[in-house]
Formats: C-alpha cells, sequence, structure tokens
C-alpha cells in the first residue's frame, strides 16, 4: 500500500494524460492497483466535505477510477462454484468483485449481491441481498443497503443511513469535476426512490418512497414556502432533517387545464422531530 499520496496523484494523472491510443506508462497497472487498495481503505474519496459544507469532487481519483478501466483487459469471471458454475462474468480485470473478509466487519447476506473493488465500506455497514455497489462508493459505518439497492460509481453515502428496498443512488466519473451524489449521514432513503446527478440529501433528511430527484427537479417546501433548485454552479440540495414525499403541481396552459395534467414533485412536508424519528426507530433494530 503506497503511502504518499501526492506521488500517487503525480502517476495517475501522468498515465491518463496518455493520449488516446498510445501505450500507457508501464506503472500503469499499478497506480490503478494502489489507487483502488487506497479507496478501499478510506485514504482517499471522489469527493470530499469542505469545512464550509460544501461538497467537492476529487478529479485525480475520478481519473484515476477511468484509468482503471482503460488499463483493464477483457477477463472472464467466475461468480462462484468452479469452473461448471452457470454465473459466469466478463468485465475488465482490474475492477473485479472485491474480496471482503470476516475483519472488515461488513455484514453481506447471501443472496446475489455485488460489491465491486475501490469501494469504501466502514464496519457496521450491513448489504441485504441483492443490492449493488459500484466502483469509487464511500459508505460509512452502520449503513443498510436493502434489496434491490443501488449505489452508483463514486456516490457518497453517511453513517446510519438505510437505503431502502430498490432506491436508486445514481453515479458519476464523468465530467471528472462533477460532485457525485451524496447521502449524509442519518438521512432514510425510502423504497424505489432515485437520486441523481450530483443531488446532496443533507444529514436525517427523510425521503419518502417513491421520491425522485434529478438536477432538473425543483422541491417546494412548504415549511419554509421557498423552492429549492439546483444552478449552474450548485447541486440541488435537500436541507437537513427535512422530510419530502412525492407530490404534484398542476401544469399551466389552457389545454393541460382542461385534461386536468400535473407534474410529479417532490414536496418538503414538515422537518425531522420525535414522532419522525419514533417512525424509523426499527433501523437500529435491523442493524
Amino acid at each position: 500500500m503506497i503511502v504518499n499520496l501526492q506521488e500517487l496523484e503525480r502517476r495517475v494523472l501522468e498515465a491518463a494524460d496518455t493520449p488516446p491510443g498510445a501505450p500507457l506508462p508501464t506503472h500503469a497497472a499499478t497506480t490503478v492497483e494502489q489507487l483502488l487498495t487506497a479507496l478501499e481503505h478510506g485514504d482517499v474519496r471522489a469527493a470530499r466535505r469542505g469545512d464550509d459544507g460544501v461538497w467537492h469532487a476529487v478529479p485525480w481519483v475520478k481519473r484515476g477510477i477511468l484509468l482503471a478501466f482503460r488499463a483493464g483487459r477483457m477477463v472472464e469471471i467466475e461468480g462462484g462454484g468452479g469452473s461448471h458454475s452457470p454465473f459466469r462474468f466478463f468485465d475488465k480485470h482490474t475492477v473485479p468483485p472485491r474480496a471482503l473478509r470476516l475483519e472488515s466487519q461488513v455484514r453481506v447476506v447471501p443472496g446475489g449481491s455485488a460489491i465491486r473493488r475501490g469501494t469504501y465500506l466502514a464496519p457496521g455497514v450491513v448489504c441485504m441481498p441483492p443490492m449493488y455497489i459500484n466502483v469509487g462508493a464511500w459508505v460509512g459505518g452502520g449503513t443498510m443497503v436493502d434489496s434491490h439497492a443501488l449505489v452508483g460509481s463514486c456516490a457518497q453515502i453517511g453513517e446510519r443511513v438505510h437505503l431502502s428496498a430498490a432506491a436508486q443512488v445514481g453515479g458519476v466519473l464523468e465530467p471528472v469535476n462533477a460532485s457525485p451524489v451524496v447521502i449524509e449521514d442519518e438521512a432514510i432513503v425510502g423504497g424505489n426512490c432515485g437520486v441523481y446527478e450530483g443531488t446532496i440529501v443533507r444529514r436525517r433528511a427523510v425521503l419518502a418512497a417513491g421520491v425522485v430527484l434529478t438536477r432538473g427537479t425543483p422541491v417546494f417546501d412548504l415549511v419554509r414556502e421557498t423552492v429549492y433548485r439546483a444552478t449552474a454552479e450548485r447541486p440541488l440540495e435537500i436541507p437537513e432533517g427535512a422530510v419530502v414525499v412525492p407530490g404534484a403541481r398542476q401544469v399551466k396552459g389552457a389545454w393541460a387545464g382542461e385534461q386536468g395534467l400535473s407534474v410529479q414533485t417532490p414536496v418538503i412536508v414538515k422537518y425531522r422531530d420525535e414522532k419522525t424519528d419514533l417512525a424509523t426507530a426499527l433501523e437500529d433494530w435491523l442493524r
């Protein structure tokens, strides 16, 4: 494991700057291996939160992950059961499924889940089958990734988060300066939710089942009587402790009005209180 992260960054950028079609530096394979190991140990991350609370992408790390695909070759990967197993996969040799050990203290329940190389999983993470965590993701301690949930590439998931069944947390590798989706500590993402395009869900927020958040989604706050939108400089942010439910708003125009049309709109109906916490207390028991 390399300890000099400045040297690792230099070598990642040197290899990543190699023109298309030109041979990569001889150190490219070992550089990718060291970067993915550093990601798994939590020594580097694809995005970091500044002291001001603003999240920033770490472009050289994302470029290193892209380098892993460029430097990889297609191989056949056994899914268990030896050479006669019906579960066989074909992927780049640099990003195979991550090998976890008991001492990692990550609970992976049997049933078809996959965790890719280059992910950080803190002790106490619970993975319910089937679910998938992609390369570059960071998942904090005590978080539960429930059945059919997806944690996309470079997504940042905080501590004691519950990603409910079929929740989708989008990933982003390009552009390299774009921040990935962030779900901060103690947030709850309900079943069939979708959080995409760099959206930030601040700590202790609750997304009710079926809420979909994208860069183009306006969120209406009934409590503070304001509307949250992404800008050219900043992603959409859900405030700390907000409770968001699926809503609808009328489509403008005479014809749309005649048809009674409306579009889906997330709505903040309250902020988290003791009653909300009691309703989610089952999380501790599940862990």
